[in-house]
């Protein structure tokens, strides 16, 4: 399995031998769908909070006596069927959203979507990204440059979550460049995850041979027992 590879300016330079592991992965949609639902699960940020009975300020006294008013019998005005009282089986703050992942599973899923981006061809690679002034200017032109390619006339487009870059390593450079697009992200490729390969239509991965490798050891590392 190969693909080709194109330098900034839109033209191949090459082409990149493509591990069957890494983007040769049969889709398991369900599989899939519990990694993704599982990460969302775990960066929720728990802010809703109510408060029960035992919470609530006030209520101490008994609102009147037990008997002979006509009156139901209360203990407690901050009881949850009085105004003001606390709150029945309300969102709390500790409750725990956190589900547990199976690392190898994460990188299964993280395989799989890889490889139905690369079966709609929508992932470029690319020999290297270098941008001398880190300006919007220049990176604009870049992406002018590589919607020539066949298949990526979009990605001068401004529609959101359009493509996400990957650089074999951490560039500053290219990420002050792109930074101003609100439509594109940057990371490098030890950050990738599931939720943006799934979030981002186009996959810009640069230094390929570099990038894959890394990508072809996580899963050997899991397997090997290695953390």
């Amino acid at each position: 399995m190969e693909s080709i590879i194109y330098n900034q300016s839109g033209k191949e330079t090459g082409s990149v031998k493509l591990p069957e592991s890494v983007f040769g992965t049969k889709l398991n949609s369900d599989m899939v769908h519990e990694v993704l639902t599982s990460m969302r699960s775990n960066a929720r940020a728990n802010i809703a909070h109510t408060k029960s009975r035992s919470d609530v300020r006030g209520g101490g006294k008994k609102p009147w006596r037990q008997k002979g008013t006509g009156r139901a019998r209360h203990g407690s005005s901050r009881s949850p069927i009085w105004r003001g009282g606390g709150i029945t089986f309300g969102p709390t703050k500790e409750k725990d959203y956190k589900k547990k992942i199976n690392k190898k599973v994460k990188a299964k899923a993280l395989f799989m979507l890889l490889s139905a981006k690369l079966r709609d061809g929508e992932i470029l690679f690319l020999d290297n990204l270098n941008i001398d002034d880190a300006k919007t200017k220049n990176a604009k032109a870049i992406l002018e440059n590589l919607s020539t390619v066949s298949g990526f006339e979009e990605l001068r487009t401004k529609k959101k979550n359009t493509v996400y870059i990957y650089t074999a390593k951490k560039d500053s450079g290219v990420e002050r460049s792109f930074n101003n697009f609100g439509n594109i992200a940057t990371s490098p490729v030890s950050s990738m995850n599931p939720i943006d390969v799934v979030n981002y239509k186009y996959l810009i991965i640069t230094n390929p041979e570099e990038s894959i490798t890394f990508l072809e050891n996580k899963i050997k590392s899991k397997e090997s027992g290695i953390q």
